[in-house]
């Protein structure tokens, strides 16, 4: 019903890095991403483990898929893709977003573009440079940080590195007079009447598939989407995993438990890649001239213990606490 609707929500804009597309169902609850073939081969051998880890970890932080689809388009392109679920609400403005990896060498936009574009999605220094703290009581501090070892130990066993803690910060009090949503979501129905040009002769053909891809969605007459498109209540599966419970987020709490005034919503993003020939050959090239162990290109087992050890010094607690759960990320150490 989310995905068959007359329109889907669209984030119309430059793909991401990977040059992959992001769509949004039109209730706001599934994104729609698009995938190299090797992310879609990779998801199948993994997709067992994956599986049975979210039945064992109901609260498991690690995004949600539920499908993964191809699309035979005419002369023999092929598209793949994964339908997810979205970690932020539909009824609520994202005023910060954070992607972090735990790793320090180029992981910050500059001033002026977040100048340019206040929400943009800020990196590992730019929290770490505005000395930005998840205010997260000792009983949430606790499950986020066991919830987030299972999660990364499971990716470093399957091989996997380079995943993101996307985090997305709603403040209570401003609300949504800001009207984030209705500025930068729209709306638009595709014209299934054109054919997709033939593929040109070219090297990448990823290439050609999403520039094929943005052109007939920039042919659609996108539609600005009012407020009251989208659902006003968050998705009943969220309510069953303790990081979604707050409505769809988790609200921030101090050393007493108490509310505090951010709503944070949490998700663990990314996990297709594997630590690879490629992987391997970008860690050798850029160690010649970085610090091998601050780059983001590092093996699964010390990409799982740098990202953990992030996360657990981005949350705002005393020195002492720290210290405990720091040593705990690294039960080998000793």
């Amino acid at each position: 019903v989310s995905l068959t609707s007359k329109y889907i929500l669209s984030e119309l804009g430059s793909p991401g890095k990977s040059g992959s597309f992001f769509y949004f169902s039109q209730d706001y609850r599934f994104i729609i991403k698009t995938i190299h073939h090797a992310e879609h081969k990779f998801m199948r051998k993994i997709l067992k483990d994956y599986f049975n880890h979210v039945k064992q970890n109901p609260h498991t932080l690690l995004c949600r898929f539920f499908g993964l689809h191809r699309v035979k388009l005419p002369h023999g392109r092929k598209i793949h893709f994964v339908v997810m679920g979205n970690v932020f609400p539909p009824n609520r403005d994202i005023h910060e977003t954070y992607d972090m990896k735990g790793s320090t060498l180029g992981r910050a936009i500059s001033d002026e573009e977040l100048n340019s574009n206040p929400r943009a999605t800020q990196k590992d220094l730019n929290w770490v440079n505005r000395n930005r703290k998840l205010e997260l009581g000792p009983e949430k501090r606790h499950l986020f940080v066991e919830q987030t070892k299972r999660d990364v130990e499971l990716l470093a066993r399957l091989n996997i590195m380079d995943y993101s803690l996307l985090i997305g910060i709603h403040d209570i009090e401003r609300g949504n007079r800001d009207n984030i949503r209705d500025n930068t979501l729209k709306m638009f129905q595709p014209d299934t009447s054109k054919k997709l040009a033939r593929e040109p002769s070219r090297n990448n053909k990823r290439e050609s598939k999403v520039n094929a891809l943005r052109a007939a969605v920039k042919e659609s007459d996108p539609q600005a989407l009012t407020s009251s498109t989208l659902p006003s209540d968050s998705f009943s599966e969220r309510l069953h995993c303790i990081f979604y419970a707050d409505d769809g987020g988790l609200l921030s709490t101090n050393e007493l438990n108490d509310r505090c005034e951010d709503l944070y919503y949490l998700g663990i993003i990314d996990i297709l890649t594997p630590w690879n020939y490629v992987k391997k050959v970008e860690h050798y090239w850029k160690s010649l001239s970085q610090d091998k162990h601050a780059i983001s290109a590092v093996n699964p087992k010390e990409y799982a213990q740098r990202f953990l050890s992030f996360m657990i010094h981005a949350i705002k607690v005393n020195h002492d606490v720290l210290a405990v759960l720091d040593k705990k990320s690294h039960p080998h150490s000793d």
